[in-house]
């Protein structure tokens, strides 16, 4: 199949090379451990509600791809890509108990605390390869937005949530839910990601605030209509799609 002739191109032309992983490995696992026992330090020694300590991990390794991709290219978003994986495996084999995996495991999702972590994985995974197929470099876009938008999304509505709204869940016996305050997090968020990138990295490309505003609106309602679990997938390519079209 033509699809699985991509996805082969895409890892076989993009894998790093094997001095770049040399020292770069070993800097991105000890990276890696340290982002997930922050946000477990924080969950157990400072009693933060998961839905904080998950965004907080979720923060630091988008933001971290953010630079890897700016700075090393994919290959340095590649080497990323393997600590942060081991780290997640090895988190849910210790399971129920581990601060690793409490740091992820909402109590929300019991008893399929440990398939939504799985899920959110995935999501990441399939998000990043495929916006960086479809969009390139303009990936980065993606990673930003989904990395600070998304990952404020949720405290706000831990922390204000108080209108909220059913979203689609794949277990069917499992209401999810998510709050109108976290979704206008999102809008501003998002509004602010694009105009600083956009003006950062693009300033010879002439951009109106008014397309922002749109665009972050568009990313809201991605964020917003997503299934639960599955928002890391829609969004990274939303947002790079956006980009994309804004500066062709």
């Amino acid at each position: 199949m033509q699809w699985m002739t991509s996805f082969w191109h895409f890892f076989i032309d993009n894998f790093p090379s094997w001095s770049l992983i040399i020292w770069l490995f070993p800097l991105s696992f000890i990276w890696s451990i340290f982002a997930l026992a922050l946000a477990g330090f924080c969950k157990k020694n400072l009693h933060w509600k998961t839905g904080y300590t998950r965004k907080l991990f979720h923060f630091l390794i988008f933001g971290s791809a953010v630079l890897y991709q700016q700075f090393l290219g994919l290959q340095g978003v590649f080497v990323l890509g393997w600590s942060v994986t081991i780290i997640l495996i090895f988190a849910c084999i210790k399971g129920k108990g581990n601060i690793l995996y409490e740091a992820l495991a909402r109590e929300k999702d019991a008893p399929h605390r440990t398939k939504y972590i799985v899920f959110s994985y995935v999501a990441t995974f399939l998000g990043g390869v495929l916006s960086n197929l479809f969009f390139g470099k303009l990936a980065i876009f993606g990673y930003a937005v989904t990395g600070i938008a998304d990952a404020v999304a949720e405290p706000i509505g831990t922390m204000f949530g108080k209108h909220f709204y059913n979203v689609f869940s794949f277990h069917s016996n499992k209401i999810s839910q998510r709050s109108i305050e976290g979704s206008m997090s999102v809008l501003l968020s998002s509004f602010i990601v694009y105009y600083l990138m956009f003006f950062s990295l693009f300033p010879l490309v002439e951009i109106s605030v008014l397309k922002i505003i749109l665009i972050s609106i568009i990313c809201m309602l991605t964020e917003a209509l997503s299934p639960s679990g599955f928002d890391n997938l829609l969004l990274q390519i939303v947002a790079g799609g956006l980009a994309y079209y804004m500066i062709q």
